[in-house]
């Protein structure tokens, strides 16, 4: 085949979408590629609370979902739904779910070394509301005041109309929705 004929029959490829079983996705992803599908997986490196302390993490990016590249003239999908892993093709109207090949391109751009992308975490602002996600106060709001160090924050707690300055986690708040 020429370069010419592998060009065009590339382009006659597309990105659709795979729903995998629960915490699956590396296990479909083996799979499909092992039956010699082009696959993509993307992922994440986020911080994660196991045991009480945060540990860097990479996850999947979107959990129990992977993009599989396909021609849908010569590619043979029946092997797919029956692969180790795998829970279905994603779709709509019975059509198989096609993702643009621009979203694929742009999550793959922003990868690491590990081929991850980092988690973005935005800095909290002095007088912001924040949130607490778990835990005693999960669902509490306070003011966040300062950084006390890279993992440690100072905010302001409203204790029956006084405010009470706690030390928490950075990682135990979000600013407030």
């Amino acid at each position: 085949m020429s370069s010419e004929d592998m060009q065009k029959n590339a382009n006659q490829k597309s990105w659709y979408l795979v729903y995998t079983k629960a915490k699956g996705e590396d296990l479909a992803q083996q799979n499909l590629n092992r039956q010699g599908y082009t696959t993509y997986l993307p992922l994440i490196k986020r911080n994660k609370r196991i045991r009480g302390k945060y540990t860097p993490v990479i996850e999947a990016l979107f959990p129990r979902y992977l993009f599989i590249q396909l021609d849908s003239q010569s590619d043979n999908w029946m092997p797919i739904r029956s692969t180790i892993g795998v829970s279905n093709m994603v779709r709509f109207g019975g059509a198989a779910a096609q993702v643009p090949q621009t979203l694929v391109d742009e999550l793959q751009q922003f990868t690491d070394e590990d081929g991850a992308r980092p988690e973005i975490e935005r800095k909290f602002e002095r007088g912001e509301e924040v949130e607490f996600l778990e835990g005693t106060l999960s669902g509490y709001r306070a003011i966040f005041e300062k950084y006390v160090s890279t993992e440690r924050i100072s905010v302001l707690l409203d204790i029956v109309g006084k405010h009470t300055r706690m030390l928490v986690s950075r990682h135990d708040v979000q600013i407030a929705s």
